[in-house]
């Protein structure tokens, strides 16, 4: 199965979007929130961003 070039582009931004939007939105909830919610949305970010690396890896055949 061929790669689209939008598919290519998601697969190249997200390891760098993670790294760019974790260290953001953690330290925002946890001064605005508070530190559970912090934890709880560091912990939600961090497995959906596994998830979807995992997903979108792209593995030699």
């Amino acid at each position: 199965m061929k790669a689209t070039p939008a598919l290519r582009w998601f697969v190249a931004i997200t390891p760098l979007a993670g790294a760019m939007v974790f260290p953001i939105v953690v330290p925002l909830t946890m001064a605005r929130v508070g530190i559970g919610a912090g934890v709880g949305v560091a912990l939600a970010l961090s497995s959906l961003w596994f998830v979807t690396m995992l997903r979108t890896s792209e593995m030699p055949h």
